[in-house]
């Protein structure tokens, strides 16, 4: 793959800017434009002709940032553009200690990045319809889920203050609103659910993945998703790093003997989820509950335990998926007598 320009693009709520550099690692251009369609389809095709640039031979580079990705992400899917979708915290810690921050040097630094790494590039593959639908719904879940905590969290605090008719009086208030929440939360879940069975290749890995022990349904969909039906993350050990639960050892020389503990960069719902997947699957009688007890009982912690047990629960899955087979207990590998 030959890329001759190197385009980064600092993508916000409002704006995107937008820098060009050339296969010298030299700037050529920069422009801010408002993020919508009419903008980005302006500006796009005049610097694209000026420039004399080809969609095949510069690649754009930028943060994820949900929504406010969509406008320019679907001009350039119509293209046929090649997409660089990026971690925030991976560009920013192959700067360097750099000083100063706007949204102009952002996206200089964004396409010297694409430049610097352009013999890595890592092209995106775009999801389909289904998977940012289903990406929304489980976000409207979320959002819903949290409001829910925090009505009832508050009252729960508010136990240590007030007297006990004001408790009272406050939690029937609370009880109608709360309620409608969680019909919300199952109405969501229903959408989610009726959406899936409307994709034979969705509904087919959602019960492969739901066949594991400890996979519900949230969890499901939460990594059919995040793995773009697991075609952008077809690996066990690297979806273990993207969510969390990869241990790395923290040593060095002789002087350095840290433990070997999992990372702080994950993405932290789904680390939550597969926590959750973790404790369901420890009270389900079978292999992975015997390795927790097992190891509880040798005086293994229990949470470097729980977390060994996620990176099975993963394992399995990713597996399962693969092979495109159910997971099934004691299941053996049929191997071929010579």
């Amino acid at each position: 793959m030959q890329i001759k320009k190197f385009i980064g693009i600092d993508v916000s709520k409002k704006t995107l800017d937008i820098t060009i550099v050339d296969s010298q690692g030299k700037q050529i251009y920069y422009e801010r434009i408002a993020n919508e369609s009419k903008s980005i389809k302006i500006c796009f095709m005049s610097f694209m002709k000026n420039l004399n640039l080809n969609y095949n031979e510069s690649v754009f580079c930028m943060e994820y940032t949900g929504i406010y990705n969509l406008p320019l992400v679907k001009w350039l899917k119509k293209q046929s553009a090649l997409i660089w979708m990026e971690s925030g915290t991976q560009i920013s810690k192959s700067q360097g200690l750099v000083r100063g921050k706007n949204d102009k040097v952002d996206s200089l630094r964004i396409a010297l990045y694409a430049f610097s790494n352009r013999h890595n590039i890592k092209l995106w593959k775009a999801p389909r319809e289904i998977i940012e639908k289903l990406s929304v719904l489980l976000s409207l879940r979320n959002r819903f889920i949290k409001a829910k905590k925090q009505l009832s969290v508050t009252i729960e605090e508010q136990k240590l203050y007030l007297d006990k008719n004001t408790i009272k009086t406050l939690k029937k208030l609370n009880a109608d609103p709360v309620n409608e929440l969680m019909k919300s939360i199952q109405k969501v879940e229903k959408e989610i659910m009726e959406l899936i069975k409307t994709d034979e290749r969705i509904f087919r890995i959602y019960k492969i993945a739901t066949s594991v022990d400890g996979i519900g349904m949230i969890t499901a969909v939460n990594l059919i998703t995040t793995t773009n039906e697991f075609l952008s993350i077809t690996e066990a050990k690297k979806y273990a790093c993207y969510s969390g639960v990869a241990p790395f050892e923290h040593s060095s020389g002789s002087s350095v003997r840290g433990k070997t503990k999992v990372s702080h960069m994950a993405n932290k719902k789904t680390k939550t989820l597969l926590h959750l997947a973790a404790l369901s699957a420890i009270q389900v009688k079978g292999e992975i509950k015997e390795y927790y007890k097992r190891k509880v009982e040798q005086g293994k912690n229990k949470m470097s335990v729980l977390n060994a047990v996620r990176n099975k629960i993963i394992q399995r899955v990713f597996a399962c998926v693969k092979q495109d087979r159910f997971f099934e207990k004691n299941y053996q590998f049929n191997l071929v007598k010579p």
